[in-house]
């Protein structure tokens, strides 16, 4: 079918009047425009459909630009862009967040993408906003067959790190000892910094069987600041399996974390973890994580020992927009001097909420740490409160290419009965992730 324009290519045309309704741009009407954005897709023109869709995604009816959005992420989703179709589809939800079909295509797409997680979560907002019988029930099919199977994947995450106390150490000049006043230097006491922080892992997933595959892993996560003693870099490695029962996934795994400290090498860790998610009806997810790991500082032989760490976590969506999660957690480290040996056990509170098109996250902790013995040094033995807060916001408003900036300010309070150990900290991330 040929579009009936006299003049300058349709989609010319189009991507010029791209700003104005699309009714004024091409004297056509929303309806005939979606038809001729049907032909052209029909025809195998998909640049003239997208540039179509596009356009009517600028109509100043908020239905025609849900429409269009819609049929445009579905148009990209075929064509195997499917990062360009989870950002379609989250701006039709940030207009009209009830829209069950659209989430559970954002779901589709973001565990072709690779991201479980964010698909399990796009099916829980789906499910709190009241599905009829009929179609609840075909969602719980779909969060049954729900995985990710992609071979490999990964991401990379770039940001901006203000920070008052880069180093989480003490503002004091002195501390007491047993056997007397110690002064510390200028870099063992709290210093600010302007810092960029680098995040990224990949996987590889190999399938066994239909529910049995092995998912070998890599990461690295790195603060770097012009004064770089304070660099602090880490990578691992990790092979593991992941197994699927019905809709439980189990996830044990072992792995090698090198650190670096300030350039220098500063500890080694031999880890072993197991996962379990389990969904708790339709709208809710526990998330249990036990690990045991065996770890040698370079620099100080005194703190070698064992680490073993568990959690549960509860995450629950209680609407399309709003949701929340509970995470308890316990830890327990051993070492050769038992003044560096330490049990510790805390409760984190998450919040996040869609206002328009910004995601707010609030988060606050409270961890209890008690020393087994006292260091040589000090007279007492470390008992420890650490209470931290945050607050994220994306701005898919300002969204560029399918990556929306971040903005996430922190404040964290460690007091302690050993001085070296007692610090104020206030942090915060300027970044980018993506807008879906």
């Amino acid at each position: 079918m040929m579009l009936p324009i006299v003049g300058p290519a349709p989609v010319m045309l189009v991507q010029e009047q791209a700003e104005r309704s699309p009714a004024m741009a091409t004297g056509l009407s929303p309806a005939q425009m979606f038809a001729l954005a049907d032909s052209a897709r029909g025809e195998k023109q998909f640049d003239d459909a997208l540039a179509l869709y596009a356009a009517l995604a600028q109509d100043p009816d908020a239905d025609v630009r849900a429409e269009a959005r819609f049929r445009r992420g579905m148009l990209l989703a075929e064509l195997g862009r499917y990062a360009d179709a989870a950002t379609a589809f989250r701006a039709v939800l940030d207009e009209k967040p009830d829209v069950a079909r659209v989430r559970l295509e954002l779901a589709r797409v973001l565990a072709l993408l690779g991201d479980e997680a964010g698909a399990r979560r796009a099916v829980r907002q789906a499910q709190a906003t009241g599905l009829p019988a009929d179609v609840a029930a075909t969602v719980d099919q779909f969060a049954r067959a729900l995985r990710s199977t992609r071979p490999f994947g990964g991401s990379v995450q770039v940001a901006l790190a203000p920070d008052s106390n880069i180093n989480r150490a003490t503002q004091a000049r002195t501390l007491d000892t047993v056997i007397a006043p110690l002064t510390l230097s200028r870099d063992a006491r709290a210093r600010s910094g302007l810092g960029a922080r680098i995040a990224g892992q990949g996987y590889v997933r190999v399938p066994i069987t239909d529910t049995l595959s092995l998912l070998p892993r890599a990461s690295a996560l790195g603060s770097f600041y012009r004064q770089r003693d304070f660099n602090d870099v880490s990578a691992s490695a990790l092979v593991g399996l992941e197994w699927r029962r019905a809709q439980d996934r189990w996830s044990p795994s072992v792995g090698f974390t090198q650190r670096w400290y300030g350039g220098r090498r500063y500890a080694r860790t031999r880890s072993a973890t197991l996962d379990w998610l389990h969904p708790l009806g339709r709208q809710a997810q526990l998330v249990v994580h036990g690990g045991a790991a065996e770890t040698t500082y370079l620099r100080n032989s005194l703190q070698d020992g064992g680490l073993f760490d568990a959690a549960i976590g509860y995450e629950r969506a209680v609407t399309a927009r709003s949701g929340y999660g509970l995470t308890l957690s316990g830890y327990r480290q051993t070492a050769r001097d038992r003044g560096y040996a330490t049990v510790s056990g805390g409760l984190t509170i998450s919040t996040w909420q869609d206002v328009g098109r910004t995601t707010f996250l609030l988060s606050s902790g409270i961890n209890r740490l008690e020393g087994d013995e006292r260091l040589f040094l000090f007279p007492e033995r470390r008992r420890e409160w650490l209470m931290n807060s945050s607050i994220s916001a994306t701005l898919r408003q300002l969204a560029v290419r399918g990556f929306a900036p971040t903005l996430r300010l922190a404040l964290e309070r460690n007091r302690s009965s050993v001085g070296l150990y007692a610090y104020r900290r206030v942090a915060g991330d300027i970044g980018i992730v993506r807008a879906f």
